[in-house]
């Protein structure tokens, strides 16, 4: 077992008595902060104690051995306690033996911070009610890139293996790096110098409790990681190392429903307008190498380098069917509701649609610190980051063949119901697993944008219905994103006895910034067309399992293999739809921050007073280059380059002051300015008009359902804007206990909002072309030429308050006899939204975290449960966008079982640990509701997950 050995000082310093000013050439930082505090604790807790709770006897009594998760818990208490912000904090221990194969996880059960599914996993992570995009992130203190559409950063990218730890500022100094209206998140790595010399192994066996319904995928996977750490040149030198790979399945099984609308035919009652089914099986493997040089030849010159190398893969396959459900009958009306129904006959989708993506993310860089004398210090920090990633979905649609055929088979007639998941179907009229059934051609004529292809745009002989609506069987998105970020930092400390002021910290920090997508896709046309033919032979997968919604099984096939094969012919979407140009940008950003902070302690009568107070001054200069884009009068997309930007300063002042009320109580008050920067989707300068040739939206006299569209972005926004206020009390009544009560007030002086208005769209219509077409080649024009231009502005106004509770309970406070028995609990009560009454992206209403846990003689258990209300997300939309998605409430269970040899005197087994892990225990499902209806529109379930692990440590 991992320990953590706190060696106690001849006469412990009280947490109420701080030290002078000591000089840089001290081997430990000016101020106390944790080992300092750790030490007061342990002082307190009476350190003379013959034995820990660990069962591990100590022959010196000066010395207390503390090790485990509440070493962990010690730690980061410490951490909490000795800073001069307002933060929370999570240590080696936390990452390492909770059951968390990321950070992610970690970070979700941190008092105000909430977690976010992706695929099943956590991913996305909420501070105070702000989703990633509104939350800073660095990695030791440097900005840290994503690779995903916007700013935030996709959290479980980071394996626990290479994390030391994290601390979150909940509320912001001058000297940070990065800054969100959320707070920042501060990953952590380790310095070699600054750790024991150790190499360790890892390897871990993981398994989903929910089978693969697709069977070429499996439910099983593993971890495996490499660390270590060595000393050289008589500890002048240091180097740590870490590798580690994942390949970890998921399986879902996921149930959509277009949405519900008012049906005039039975009175306006709510139905289902369509429903996607999909059984999805997928793989993420992940490789990370990690390397830190350090090298500290006196305790004046500290030089460290380090390099991040992370490739990962996440692959899959979608199948399922899409099904419109056309008017039949319908079964009882609750509250407004049709509660079953029999639809009509529709050409049933069936969609097979492998997903790939891939990225690269390498960062390295350069820190030195140097003592001048005693009193002074500069830093400099230079760094490089950059990421790729290619988002590949393709789609390949089958069915009972081409529309317009004279083969083509008869529509599909099913049983619908309503239940607490979903729809669930019954009496299917098709059987889709019959190979000799199923043609491999789109069954309907989704087509309408392959118009402008020679090939394609007259009628057929022989099959006069067949054109080019019928020539859609298939479509590649593709969204291809690159980013850099070059970083500089220069910074001085000065340290004084000047007063209340007893250190100052100044720099300058300089960074390039550059973000770039290329919203590319391909229509397909199987080989076939104008006919079209059997599955290929050696495609053929068996079958797909979808009974889980009533639906039997379909075929299985290799849609990939057949995309990338000559089975199918490309034609280039950027030619063919306005807003794939229009989606396609790069956003640059150089921005100088300017920063000063001074330290300042003293006394107000009695109660030691100590914080910070500083300025930051930040200029600004971004620019944008992209498209306007829409469809040309030869029906090909007609795209004019645009370039915009802006040049503007931002003054942010921060003041923490903390009041050691007692030695163990603290008051802390925070005042401050944050800003987070405007989302990148918003800061294209271009845009599209398009027309959606469906014969559903084509008919509609309303405009915001209607077939026009289009979106213009801004690059002139300013960041998102709050100020903020924090006041919190602290009471640490054990080494290993505290509670802590806070709430906090921000006021959204400035958000980012996405605007509609009504367009009137007539100068863009082509006759001939701007219309829709029904399977029996009946042709419809536009029934309005009005539509919803969907634009960015700033100026929306809001605020978000909230309430946060946290404890960490050791229950032999309440009996010796539940010795090793602890309890970790939060809660986090908020509100908000913003002046036009849209919901904050991120916020629950309620976020609760429980810890119960057991330690004692090598042996550890733990059960972790976290819980967040309703909040507002994104998901994946149409052409490959990001749309807002209303999550329903989210309740996980994880537990964890293991046993650590360390104790033993077997030297072989002495390094080694044994875990058995189980995350979403109660097999909770993700849920996205229509906020109109109140009825899902999405829902995803993933089951439970287990991995049995070994640690072996030398």
């Amino acid at each position: 077992m991992t320990e953590e050995k706190i060696m106690m000082a001849s006469r412990a310093q009280s947490f109420g008595t701080r030290r002078s000013p000591r000089s840089f050439t001290e081997p430990r930082m000016f101020r106390p902060t944790a080992i300092a505090c750790a030490v007061a604790l342990l002082a307190a807790s009476g350190a003379t104690q013959a034995q820990d709770s660990t069962g591990t006897t100590n022959a010196d009594p000066a010395v207390v051995v503390v090790s485990g998760f509440r070493a962990s818990l010690m730690k980061a208490e410490a951490i909490k306690r000795s800073s001069s912000s307002i933060v929370e904090a999570v240590t080696a221990e936390d990452i390492g033996k909770l059951p968390d194969t990321s950070i992610a996880e970690s970070l979700a059960r941190i008092p105000g911070l909430a977690g976010e599914r992706v695929a099943g996993r956590t991913s996305g992570i909420s501070v105070r009610g702000f989703k990633e995009d509104y939350v800073g992130t660095t990695l030791n203190g440097r900005e840290l890139l994503g690779i995903g559409d916007n700013r935030g950063v996709e959290f479980d990218l980071y394996p626990a293996e290479i994390m030391s730890g994290a601390v979150v500022y909940k509320a912001p100094d001058a000297s940070l790096g990065a800054m969100g209206i959320g707070g920042t998140v501060d990953l952590r790595t380790t310095r070699p110098l600054d750790a024991k010399a150790s190499t360790t192994v890892n390897a871990s066996y993981e398994k989903g409790s929910l089978p693969s319904n697709n069977p070429d995928y499996k439910n099983r996977g593993y971890r495996l990681a490499f660390s270590d750490s060595r000393h050289f040149a008589k500890d002048t030198v240091g180097l740590a190392i870490a590798l580690a790979k994942t390949n970890s399945p998921t399986q879902s099984e996921e149930m959509g429903v277009w949405g519900w609308s008012p049906n005039p035919n039975f009175g306006n009652a709510l139905t289902p307008t369509g429903t996607t089914v999909y059984s999805h099986s997928s793989v993420l493997t992940r490789e990370t190498a990690s390397a830190v040089l350090q090298f500290k030849p006196t305790n004046t010159v500290n030089v460290a380098f380090d390099a991040l190398l992370i490739n990962f893969r996440d692959q899959g396959i979608k199948r399922g069917l899409q099904q419109n459900l056309p008017d039949g009958t319908i079964g009882p009306i609750v509250d407004g509701v049709a509660q079953s129904g029999h639809s009509g006959a529709y050409n049933t989708v069936l969609r097979a649609d492998p997903t790939d993506k891939q990225g690269t993310l390498r960062t390295y860089g350069v820190n030195m610190k140097l003592a001048v004398n005693d009193r002074w210090q500069v830093k400099f920090d230079m760094a490089h980051s950059a990421t790729t990633k290619n988002d590949q979905t393709g789609e390949s649609y089958a069915g009972v063949g081409r529309p317009g055929l004279s083969t083509t088979g008869a529509g599909t007639t099913r049983d619908w119901s309503v239940t607490p998941t979903g729809l669930m179907f019954s009496n299917n009229s098709t059987n889709f697993a019959d190979y000799n059934l199923v043609r491999l051609a789109g069954p309907q004529a989704w087509g309408g944008s392959l118009a402008p292809i020679p090939a394609l745009q007259t009628s057929v002989s022989g099959n006069p219905l067949v054109g080019y609506a019928q020539a859609q069987d298939g479509f590649v998105n593709t969204g291809v994103f690159d980013e850099y970020l070059n970083s500089v930092r220069l910074e001085a400390t000065g340290k004084f006895d000047f007063g209340w002021l007893n250190a100052i910290n100044f720099g300058l920090l300089y960074s390039d910034h550059m973000k770039s997508k290329n919203n590319h896709g391909y229509f397909l046309t199987a080989d076939t067309w104008p006919n079209d033919g059997p599955i290929p032979e050696s495609a053929r997968r068996g079958v797909a399992d979808l009974s889980w919604a009533g639906l039997d099984q379909v075929v299985a096939y290799d849609a990939q293999g057949l995309l990338n094969s000559s089975s199918f012919r490309r034609w280039d979407a950027q030619q063919l739809e306005p807003d794939r140009l229009g989606d396609s940008y790069a956003v640059k950003e150089k921005i100088t921050t300017a920063f000063a902070k001074a330290e300042f302690e003293g006394k107000l009568g009695s109660v030691n007073v100590f914080g910070n107070a500083g300025l930051q001054f930040i200029n600004t200069r971004q620019s944008s280059t992209g498209y306007t884009s829409l469809t040309g009068a030869n029906l090909f997309v007609q795209a004019t380059p645009i370039e915009d930007g802006a040049n503007y300063n931002k003054v942010l002042p921060s003041l923490n002051t903390n009041f050691e009320v007692s030695d163990n109580q603290m008051i802390r008050f925070a005042a401050s300015k944050a800003i987070s920067r405007a989302r990148i989707d918003y800061l294209k300068p271009g845009g599209s008009v398009k027309f959606r040739q469906n014969v559903s939206e084509v008919i509609q006299t309303d405009p915001a359902r209607g077939p026009w569209l289009s979106n213009t972005g801004n690059a002139k926004l300013r960041p998102n804007e709050v100020n903020q206020l924090d006041l919190t009390h602290e009471w640490y009544f054990a080494k290993d206990g505290y509670v802590s009560v806070g709430g906090f007030y921000k006021d959204i002086v400035n958000w980012s909002r996405s605007s509609q208005e009504v367009v009137d769209y007539s100068q863009y219509y082509i006759p001939g072309y701007h219309q829709g077409v029904d399977t029996d080649g009946k042709v419809y024009t536009p029934a309005t030429f009005k539509g919803i231009n969907t634009f960015y502005q700033d100026g929306l106004k809001g605020k978000v308050e909230g309430i946060e509770l946290a404890a960490t309970l050791p229950l032999r406070l309440i009996s010796r006899r539940l010795d090793g028995f602890g309890v970790v609990a939060n809660a986090s009560l908020n509100n908000g939204s913003l002046n036009d009454d849209a919901a904050i992206p991120g916020l629950s209403k309620h976020a609760y975290q429980l810890t119960a846990f057991y330690e004692q003689g090598g042996f550890s258990a733990r059960l972790a449960g976290t819980r967040r209300s309703a909040f507002l997300s994104e998901a994946r939309g149409g052409s490959n966008t990001l749309a807002p998605a209303n999550r329903k409430p989210l309740t996980l269970w994880d537990a964890q079982v293991s046993y650590d040899f360390s104790g033993w005197d077997n030297q072989q087994l002495k390094g080694l640990r044994i875990s058995l892990q189980a995350q979403n225990l109660s097999k909770q499902n993700d849920a996205t509701i229509d906020t109109a209806s109140g009825q899902i529109t999405q829902y995803d379930r993933y089951g439970a997950r287990y991995q049995l692990s070994l640690k072996y440590s030398l």
